[in-house]
C-alpha cells in the first residue's frame, strides 16, 4: 500500500473567527510562547501558524486540536506524543502563507518560501549550491517558461529545506546536495534517501514536501482560505 501525505496551505491573514480558532487551540506553553513575543506581527504568525497545525492536525486524527501534544525529538524536530506518535507532522511559514502536513506513516518535512524580488538569488546559489543548479537559477529570466532567478532559487530551496525537515537534520550541511528534477535525494548528513514532491502554491510561492525513505507517495494538498475548526463525527 503506498503511503499518503497530506498538505494544506493556509493564508496568514486570516478572517477574524478563524484566527480566533487557531488562539483557542493553543496550549498553555504556546501561550506562554506567544506572550513572549514582543512584535505583534510575530504574535499573529505564531498563533496562526500553530493554531492551523493543531485544527488541521485534528482534523486529519479526528481528535480534538487542541488535545495533541508534541514533544522535542533528535536535531530539536517536534514528533506528536503518544497515543499519535505514528504519525508525523510539519510546519513551515513565509511571507503571507502557512503550509501544514500530516503524514500516517514516514517522517514528513514540507517547505513554503516566497520568491523574495530583493533578494539575490545569483550570488547566493553560487554560493552555497552545487555548479549545475547555480547555473540554473542564473540563468532564470522575466522570459523563461520555468521562472525567474527568484524563483528558481526559491524551487530549489524548498526541496532541500522539505528533505531536510524529513530528515530532522540541518540545512547548511545539505545546501550542495542536488535536488533538481529529482524523485529521490540523498542528503549529505545524516546519508539517507527522502521522496520529494513539489506542491503547487499561489503565484510567487514554491513549496515542496518530503518524506524519509526512497519510496513513492500519493499527495493530496489543498489551498484553504481558512481552516475549518474541528467538528466531531
Amino acid at each position: 500500500m503506498t503511503d499518503a501525505v497530506r498538505v494544506w496551505l493556509v493564508p496568514l491573514d486570516l478572517p477574524a473567527a478563524a484566527a480566533a480558532s487557531c488562539r483557542e487551540v493553543l496550549d498553555t506553553g504556546e501561550r506562554a510562547r506567544v506572550a513572549a513575543l514582543a512584535d505583534p506581527g510575530d504574535r499573529q504568525r505564531f498563533t496562526v501558524a500553530h493554531g492551523v497545525l493543531r485544527i488541521l492536525a485534528g482534523r486529519e486524527l479526528n481528535v480534538p486540536p487542541g488535545a495533541l501534544r508534541w514533544v522535542i525529538g533528535p536535531n530539536g524536530k517536534p514528533g506528536l506524543a503518544p497515543p499519535w506518535s505514528g504519525w508525523h507532522t510539519s510546519l513551515s511559514h513565509s511571507g503571507g502563507m502557512i503550509a501544514a502536513a500530516v503524514s500516517a506513516s514516514r517522517p514528513v518535512g514540507v517547505d513554503i518560501q516566497q520568491a523574495a524580488a530583493g533578494m539575490d538569488p545569483v550570488r547566493l546559489s553560487a554560493r552555497y549550491f552545487p555548479p549545475g543548479e547555480a547555473s540554473y537559477v542564473a540563468s532564470g529570466d522575466g522570459e523563461a517558461a520555468d521562472g525567474t532567478q527568484a524563483d528558481r532559487f526559491a524551487w530549489l530551496w524548498v526541496r532541500k529545506e522539505a528533505a531536510v525537515k524529513a530528515a530532522g537534520s540541518r540545512l547548511w550541511a545539505n545546501l550542495t546536495v542536488p535536488v533538481r528534477d529529482r524523485d529521490v535525494v540523498r542528503l549529505a548528513e545524516p546519508p539517507g534517501s527522502h521522496r520529494v514532491a513539489d506542491v503547487t502554491a499561489p503565484p510567487g510561492f514554491r513549496a515542496a514536501v518530503a518524506l524519509c525513505g526512497a519510496g513513492p507517495f500519493v499527495l493530496d494538498h489543498l489551498l484553504e482560505k481558512e481552516p475549518v475548526p474541528w467538528d466531531p463525527q
